[in-house]
């Protein structure tokens, strides 16, 4: 995986491209990211007796990898990962 929790990524493919974010979860076995503030979905919660109104509750779905790439701090461009030498 290239990227991983904490790095700094743009999103380079989906409704969301051009954004910038943080990684909060990576799930090596899916191949996908979750990015802080990015790919927002609503989840409806029904009403229960803690809370008889219900909710709609936005959440950050998780994204396919391939579709961020980390963020060069110098140039706020996207930037690959070279891999390193054993």
């Amino acid at each position: 995986m290239h990227v991983k929790r904490g790095d700094q990524v743009i999103i380079i493919a989906g409704n969301d491209k051009g954004r910038t974010g943080q990684v909060t979860q990576v799930d090596v076995e899916r191949g996908r990211v979750v990015v802080e503030g990015i790919n927002m979905r609503v989840r409806h919660k029904k009403p229960t007796q803690q809370n008889p109104q219900g909710e709609r509750v936005e959440l950050e779905a998780s994204l396919h990898a391939s579709n961020v790439m980390l963020l060069d701090a110098k140039t706020g461009k996207g930037t690959r990962k070279r891999p390193t030498e054993a």
